[in-house]
């Protein structure tokens, strides 16, 4: 089982650089905010409409040196969330995630 957060490829490279990822929500909230596979889309089509230059990154939860646990949502549908930075060998895989014409977004065939 993977958990997946979107971010603008340029954040990602500068983790690259850096050794590690950060996300401005662990500072203002105290978490990353993650999805389950099947919460993806809909979360990038109410957080990321019209966004381009987008990245999903593909990250197995048992090797974050973080620790991540299940939390409600305001609506109460679970969602993980890591508290502290994403070690870069935990990200298993990192794909281009663009936004269709019509502003939805589809889950990456690479990740099917």
């Amino acid at each position: 089982m993977y958990i997946y957060h979107i971010t603008k490829n340029d954040d990602w490279l500068k983790a690259e650089e850096i050794g590690s990822y950060t996300a401005p929500s662990l500072d203002q909230e105290g978490f990353i905010h993650c999805s389950f596979r099947h919460q993806v889309c809909d979360t990038a089509r109410r957080y990321y409409a019209g966004i381009h230059g987008l990245v999903l990154l593909e990250i197995d939860p048992h090797k974050l040196t973080s620790r991540w646990i299940n939390e409600p949502s305001t609506e109460e549908e679970l969602f993980p969330h890591v508290y502290g930075s994403i070690n870069l060998d935990a990200v298993m895989h990192i794909v281009p995630f663009e936004p269709q014409t019509d502003g939805t977004f589809n889950f990456p065939m690479e990740l099917e």
